[in-house]
């Protein structure tokens, strides 16, 4: 797992759309990386329509969400239509991702997890919930971006 203040790991997914997407495409921008459990499931539903609905405020700080989870990119799709969400979901189908920034539970799937990178690429903030049900509140992630202005 990345530790504060050493780089983020790149990496290549696909997003819902399939177009392969890298993090270090996002370099010169703020990232939160959102890794979650599933698509559809009660509490990732809530989350990522929190994100949408704070997608003006995250903008604001040149802020751009990545939604990760081993979910497949047509699984991703459905979701992202069904919410309306105007960002990428990233597909670790193969779980890669996962492993390398540490989420990825014994049972297969990702713990809920937010890393906060800085426009050069370093990780400034993370949190890593106690259990799947538990989200941090965008509020949290919105003060953590304003101390990186």
């Amino acid at each position: 797992m990345p530790e504060i203040n050493e780089n983020a790991p790149d990496f290549t997914l696909a997003d819902q759309d399939g177009k392969e997407t890298r993090l270090s495409d996002f370099k010169g921008k703020n990232v939160i990386l959102a890794f979650y459990p599933f698509d559809f499931s009660p509490v990732c539903t809530v989350e990522f329509g929190c994100f949408n609905d704070d997608l003006s405020k995250l903008n604001e700080l040149d802020a751009q969400v990545i939604g990760i989870s081993v979910d497949s990119k047509h699984c991703h799709k459905a979701f992202a239509e069904k919410l309306q969400l105007n960002f990428p979901l990233l597909s670790d189908f193969g779980k890669e991702v996962c492993k390398l920034y540490g989420t990825l539970r014994k049972e297969g799937f990702s713990e809920r997890a937010y890393f906060i990178i800085d426009r050069e690429g370093t990780v400034r903030f993370k949190y890593l919930m106690p259990t799947p049900k538990d989200m941090l509140e965008n509020k949290q992630l919105i003060e953590d971006l304003k101390e990186l202005e």
